[in-house]
């Protein structure tokens, strides 16, 4: 393979991530004249991109004649978020070990969270949540995390397209108290499910600044054990731990 052919070949793949990332930017849906003005490429380049991602599944085109991400993209997202859940399986496990609860990481997926990571406590009566399951961001403690890092307009975007279901007696059930209870995640570092979730059950959990996607790490366990004396113990260990896994985040990045 000659060096022109090798530059146009890797030319064509950051082009093709350039248009993906464009779309994503915009809410997942673009125009051909908005992926034409953000990316300065011409259009018989944009159209021969797209007619490919299109036959690929990656991109789909809506009535509309605009471009949205395609199903492929769930795929390749799923199983990336999986393997970045494998590797956090060791930082997730030691905080298991120091403090005898479950602990899990999660990510935000659309506008909900979908836990990729999981070690188990050892306790006959715990808390289990599967990897793989999906639940909404707001009466999670991982969610709360999550929603803390990202813009007010956006939190309620994503929040107002799912609802606010309220699962116990003290989960979130307005804009109002969501959003004064992420002001107080963003003053202490850290959010808290005080049984927002699931009755009797309390979760302390931190978000991931370096991660590639918004994500959150956590540990919960039954409310007589998890205690805020717990907590006292809990945060530093997970601050070490969103520390050891940004770090790695971002030197892959």
């Amino acid at each position: 393979m000659t060096e022109s052919k090798t530059t146009g070949g890797v030319q064509s793949v950051e082009r093709v991530f350039d248009l993906l990332n464009i779309i994503t930017a915009s809410g997942g849906e673009s125009s051909l004249s908005e992926l034409a003005a953000k990316s300065e490429l011409p259009l018989p380049t944009i159209h021969r991109l797209l007619r490919t991602l299109v036959f690929l599944g990656y991109v789909r085109q809506l009535p509309n004649r605009s471009y949205a991400l395609g199903p492929g993209l769930i795929r390749l997202g799923y199983t990336a978020s999986l393997q970045l859940g494998a590797y956090a399986q060791p930082v997730l496990r030691r905080i298991v070990d120091q403090l005898g609860e479950s602990a899990n990481m999660a990510m935000l997926d659309g506008h909900m969270v979908v836990y990729v990571g999981q070690a188990q406590s050892s306790q006959s009566m715990r808390t289990f949540t599967e990897v793989g399951r999906r639940a909404h961001a707001h009466d999670t403690g991982v969610g709360k995390a999550i929603l803390a890092t990202l813009p007010e307009s956006q939190v309620v975007s994503i929040v107002s397209s799912m609802g606010m279901p309220t699962p116990t007696k003290k989960s979130l059930g307005t804009m109002e108290d969501l959003l004064a209870d992420l002001e107080k995640i963003r003053e202490r570092g850290y959010a808290i499910d005080d049984e927002e979730q699931e009755v009797g059950v309390r979760c302390f959990s931190m978000a991931l600044p370096e991660a590639p996607t918004p994500t959150a790490i956590s540990v919960s366990g039954p409310v007589s054990r998890v205690d805020w004396d717990f907590g006292e113990r809990a945060v530093p260990l997970l601050r070490e731990a969103a520390d050891e896994l940004s770090a790695h985040f971002a030197q892959v990045g």
